[in-house]
Protein backbone atom coordinates (compact mmCIF):
# COMPACT_ATOMS: atom_id res chain seq x y z
CA UNK A 1 0.00 0.00 0.00
CA UNK A 2 2.82 2.49 0.77
CA UNK A 3 4.39 1.64 -2.33
CA UNK A 4 1.07 2.50 -4.54
CA UNK A 5 0.79 5.60 -2.75
CA UNK A 6 4.39 6.77 -3.99
CA UNK A 7 4.41 5.13 -7.46
CA UNK A 8 5.76 7.05 -10.29
CA UNK A 9 5.13 6.91 -13.98
CA UNK A 10 7.70 7.43 -16.48
CA UNK A 11 8.16 10.07 -18.76
CA UNK A 12 7.29 7.54 -22.10
CA UNK A 13 4.55 6.26 -20.30
CA UNK A 14 2.63 9.91 -19.26
CA UNK A 15 3.37 10.06 -23.23
CA UNK A 16 2.04 7.64 -24.19
CA UNK A 17 -1.21 7.76 -22.16
CA UNK A 18 -1.89 10.89 -23.45
CA UNK A 19 -1.76 9.98 -27.10
CA UNK A 20 -3.76 7.31 -26.61
CA UNK A 21 -6.59 9.15 -25.00
CA UNK A 22 -6.22 11.46 -28.01
CA UNK A 23 -6.82 8.67 -30.22
CA UNK A 24 -9.34 7.78 -28.31
CA UNK A 25 -10.96 10.98 -29.04
CA UNK A 26 -10.57 11.10 -32.24
CA UNK A 27 -8.80 14.49 -32.05
CA UNK A 28 -5.58 16.31 -30.56
CA UNK A 29 -5.60 19.97 -29.10
CA UNK A 30 -5.00 22.26 -32.00
CA UNK A 31 -1.70 24.32 -31.53
CA UNK A 32 -2.94 27.98 -31.17
CA UNK A 33 0.35 29.34 -28.96
CA UNK A 34 3.64 30.17 -30.95
CA UNK A 35 7.22 30.81 -29.13
CA UNK A 36 5.94 34.83 -28.07
CA UNK A 37 2.80 33.66 -26.96
CA UNK A 38 4.13 30.77 -24.27
CA UNK A 39 6.80 33.49 -23.50
CA UNK A 40 4.67 35.95 -22.83
CA UNK A 41 2.57 33.29 -20.66
CA UNK A 42 4.90 32.10 -18.45
CA UNK A 43 6.25 36.05 -17.68
CA UNK A 44 2.79 36.15 -17.04
CA UNK A 45 2.53 33.21 -14.95
CA UNK A 46 6.02 33.94 -13.55
CA UNK A 47 5.18 37.77 -12.48
CA UNK A 48 2.40 37.35 -10.22
CA UNK A 49 0.00 40.38 -9.62
CA UNK A 50 0.72 40.47 -5.93
CA UNK A 51 3.73 42.64 -6.75
CA UNK A 52 1.34 45.23 -7.47
CA UNK A 53 -1.53 44.67 -4.61
CA UNK A 54 1.03 44.54 -1.77
CA UNK A 55 3.03 47.15 -2.99
CA UNK A 56 1.47 49.86 -1.03
CA UNK A 57 2.17 48.02 2.44
CA UNK A 58 5.51 47.67 0.63
CA UNK A 59 6.48 50.95 0.17
CA UNK A 60 4.91 52.06 3.24
CA UNK A 61 7.66 49.85 5.47
CA UNK A 62 10.68 49.75 2.77
CA UNK A 63 10.36 53.30 1.06
CA UNK A 64 12.21 54.40 -2.21
CA UNK A 65 14.18 51.24 -1.43
CA UNK A 66 11.54 49.19 -2.80
CA UNK A 67 12.30 49.51 -5.96
CA UNK A 68 15.51 47.33 -5.61
CA UNK A 69 13.07 44.51 -4.42
CA UNK A 70 11.88 44.48 -7.85
CA UNK A 71 14.85 43.49 -9.06
CA UNK A 72 15.92 40.72 -6.67
CA UNK A 73 12.08 39.80 -7.03
CA UNK A 74 12.87 39.69 -11.06
CA UNK A 75 16.10 37.54 -10.00
CA UNK A 76 14.02 35.07 -8.07
CA UNK A 77 11.26 34.93 -10.96
CA UNK A 78 13.89 34.08 -13.64
CA UNK A 79 14.88 31.38 -11.48
CA UNK A 80 11.67 29.99 -11.28
CA UNK A 81 11.33 30.31 -15.02
CA UNK A 82 14.35 28.58 -15.46
CA UNK A 83 12.72 25.28 -13.46
CA UNK A 84 9.74 25.34 -15.44
CA UNK A 85 11.28 25.46 -18.90
CA UNK A 86 13.28 22.79 -17.74
CA UNK A 87 10.54 20.83 -16.38
CA UNK A 88 8.63 21.57 -19.23
CA UNK A 89 11.44 20.14 -21.66
CA UNK A 90 11.92 17.34 -20.07
CA UNK A 91 7.46 16.33 -20.14
CA UNK A 92 6.53 17.68 -22.67
CA UNK A 93 2.62 17.71 -21.91
CA UNK A 94 -0.29 19.28 -20.14
CA UNK A 95 -0.43 18.85 -16.57
CA UNK A 96 2.21 21.31 -14.95
CA UNK A 97 3.62 20.97 -11.47
CA UNK A 98 1.21 18.02 -11.08
CA UNK A 99 3.13 16.47 -13.90
CA UNK A 100 6.33 16.64 -12.60
CA UNK A 101 5.61 15.45 -9.48
CA UNK A 102 4.09 12.68 -11.10
CA UNK A 103 7.02 11.63 -12.38
CA UNK A 104 9.77 12.43 -9.83
CA UNK A 105 8.17 12.05 -6.39
CA UNK A 106 5.07 10.05 -6.90
CA UNK A 107 0.96 9.67 -7.04
CA UNK A 108 0.56 10.53 -3.53
CA UNK A 109 2.66 14.21 -3.46
CA UNK A 110 0.96 15.00 -6.82
CA UNK A 111 -2.25 14.81 -5.85
CA UNK A 112 -1.49 16.70 -2.66
CA UNK A 113 0.14 19.10 -5.03
CA UNK A 114 -2.32 19.45 -7.65
CA UNK A 115 -5.19 20.39 -4.88
CA UNK A 116 -2.73 22.83 -3.46
CA UNK A 117 -2.21 24.37 -7.28
CA UNK A 118 -6.09 24.49 -6.93
CA UNK A 119 -6.66 26.31 -3.35
CA UNK A 120 -3.62 28.45 -4.36
CA UNK A 121 -5.41 29.86 -7.70
CA UNK A 122 -8.82 30.01 -5.85
CA UNK A 123 -7.51 31.87 -3.20
CA UNK A 124 -4.80 34.08 -4.87
CA UNK A 125 -7.50 35.14 -7.62
CA UNK A 126 -10.13 36.48 -4.74
CA UNK A 127 -6.92 38.70 -3.50
CA UNK A 128 -6.14 40.03 -6.36
CA UNK A 129 -9.80 41.12 -7.27
CA UNK A 130 -10.35 42.78 -3.80
CA UNK A 131 -7.38 44.51 -4.65
CA UNK A 132 -8.12 45.38 -7.53
CA UNK A 133 -11.33 46.60 -6.75
CA UNK A 134 -9.86 48.48 -3.97
CA UNK A 135 -7.14 50.38 -6.90
CA UNK A 136 -10.25 50.61 -9.50
CA UNK A 137 -12.94 52.30 -6.44
CA UNK A 138 -10.48 54.70 -5.42
CA UNK A 139 -9.54 55.75 -9.38
CA UNK A 140 -13.44 56.32 -9.91
CA UNK A 141 -13.38 58.83 -6.46
CA UNK A 142 -10.29 60.52 -7.65
CA UNK A 143 -12.34 61.06 -11.03
CA UNK A 144 -15.10 62.14 -9.29
CA UNK A 145 -17.47 59.28 -9.31
CA UNK A 146 -18.33 57.79 -5.82
CA UNK A 147 -19.26 54.21 -5.37
CA UNK A 148 -21.41 53.04 -2.43
CA UNK A 149 -19.41 51.16 0.27
CA UNK A 150 -21.72 48.74 0.21
CA UNK A 151 -21.38 47.63 -3.38
CA UNK A 152 -16.89 47.80 -2.44
CA UNK A 153 -16.80 45.96 0.28
CA UNK A 154 -17.67 41.91 1.20
CA UNK A 155 -20.74 40.84 3.68
CA UNK A 156 -18.44 39.63 6.45
CA UNK A 157 -15.91 42.42 6.27
CA UNK A 158 -18.83 44.85 6.89
CA UNK A 159 -20.68 42.43 9.70
CA UNK A 160 -17.52 42.43 11.71
CA UNK A 161 -16.72 45.83 10.64
CA UNK A 162 -19.77 46.87 11.98
CA UNK A 163 -19.99 45.19 14.94
CA UNK A 164 -16.33 46.40 16.11
CA UNK A 165 -17.52 50.10 15.73
CA UNK A 166 -20.97 49.59 17.64
CA UNK A 167 -18.23 48.33 20.51
CA UNK A 168 -15.69 50.68 20.17
CA UNK A 169 -18.75 53.51 20.43
CA UNK A 170 -20.45 51.85 23.45
CA UNK A 171 -16.87 52.33 25.15
CA UNK A 172 -17.07 55.94 24.49
CA UNK A 173 -14.52 56.52 21.10
CA UNK A 174 -15.50 58.36 17.97
CA UNK A 175 -16.33 57.26 14.61
CA UNK A 176 -13.37 59.67 13.45
CA UNK A 177 -10.81 58.24 15.91
CA UNK A 178 -11.56 54.48 14.52
CA UNK A 179 -9.52 53.34 11.41
CA UNK A 180 -10.48 53.71 8.26
CA UNK A 181 -11.23 49.82 7.84
CA UNK A 182 -13.75 49.81 10.56
CA UNK A 183 -15.23 53.20 9.32
CA UNK A 184 -15.87 51.65 6.01
CA UNK A 185 -17.45 48.85 6.95
CA UNK A 186 -19.51 50.53 9.48
CA UNK A 187 -20.87 52.81 6.94
CA UNK A 188 -21.32 50.47 4.40
CA UNK A 189 -23.14 48.20 7.02
CA UNK A 190 -25.18 51.10 7.72
CA UNK A 191 -26.25 52.43 4.15
CA UNK A 192 -26.62 49.10 2.50
CA UNK A 193 -30.68 48.38 1.64
CA UNK A 194 -32.08 45.58 3.35
CA UNK A 195 -33.44 42.54 1.82
CA UNK A 196 -35.32 40.00 3.46
CA UNK A 197 -33.47 40.87 6.43
CA UNK A 198 -30.30 40.65 5.55
CA UNK A 199 -27.92 43.84 4.64
CA UNK A 200 -27.23 43.47 0.78
CA UNK A 201 -23.44 44.37 0.61
CA UNK A 202 -21.13 42.93 -1.94
CA UNK A 203 -17.96 43.48 -3.61
CA UNK A 204 -19.80 44.05 -7.03
CA UNK A 205 -16.51 45.08 -8.84
CA UNK A 206 -14.64 42.10 -7.81
CA UNK A 207 -16.76 39.60 -8.76
CA UNK A 208 -17.39 42.08 -12.10
CA UNK A 209 -13.34 41.39 -13.09
CA UNK A 210 -13.76 38.34 -12.03
CA UNK A 211 -16.28 37.23 -14.32
CA UNK A 212 -15.29 39.45 -17.16
CA UNK A 213 -11.95 37.09 -16.84
CA UNK A 214 -13.94 34.02 -16.62
CA UNK A 215 -15.63 35.03 -19.79
CA UNK A 216 -12.69 35.88 -21.83
CA UNK A 217 -11.26 32.58 -20.89
CA UNK A 218 -14.15 30.61 -21.66
CA UNK A 219 -14.55 31.97 -25.38
CA UNK A 220 -10.92 30.89 -26.46
CA UNK A 221 -7.33 30.72 -26.33
CA UNK A 222 -6.93 33.39 -29.41
CA UNK A 223 -8.59 36.03 -27.43
CA UNK A 224 -7.17 35.06 -23.75
CA UNK A 225 -3.61 35.42 -25.47
CA UNK A 226 -3.82 38.53 -27.28
CA UNK A 227 -5.15 40.11 -23.97
CA UNK A 228 -2.11 38.51 -22.17
CA UNK A 229 0.12 39.79 -24.41
CA UNK A 230 -1.00 43.25 -23.98
CA UNK A 231 -1.39 42.98 -20.52
CA UNK A 232 1.84 41.86 -19.93
CA UNK A 233 3.79 44.40 -21.98
CA UNK A 234 1.85 47.04 -19.68
CA UNK A 235 3.03 44.70 -16.68
CA UNK A 236 6.95 44.94 -17.86
CA UNK A 237 6.23 48.52 -18.20
CA UNK A 238 5.02 49.40 -15.05
CA UNK A 239 7.97 47.48 -13.19
CA UNK A 240 10.61 48.80 -15.50
CA UNK A 241 9.30 52.66 -14.44
CA UNK A 242 9.00 51.45 -11.18
CA UNK A 243 12.79 50.66 -10.93
CA UNK A 244 13.60 52.94 -13.40
CA UNK A 245 12.45 55.82 -11.49
CA UNK A 246 12.67 54.99 -7.84
CA UNK A 247 16.87 53.95 -7.99
CA UNK A 248 16.91 57.70 -7.77
CA UNK A 249 15.29 58.23 -4.59
CA UNK A 250 16.62 55.55 -3.22
CA UNK A 251 19.19 56.91 0.22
Amino acid sequence: MWASLFRKKTIDKIISDQLEVEKLAGHSMIRNLGVRDLTFMGVAAIIGASIFSAIGQASANGGPAVSMLFVFTALACMFTAFCYARFAATVPISGSAYTYAYTSLGEMVAWILGWNLLLEYAISNVAVAISWSKYFVDLLEGLGFHVPEFLTMDYLSAQRAHSAALQLLAAGQKLEQMSVNVREGFVAFNSAPVLFGWHFVANIPALLITAAITYLVYIGIKETKNMNNILVVLKLAVIAIVVGVGAFYVQ
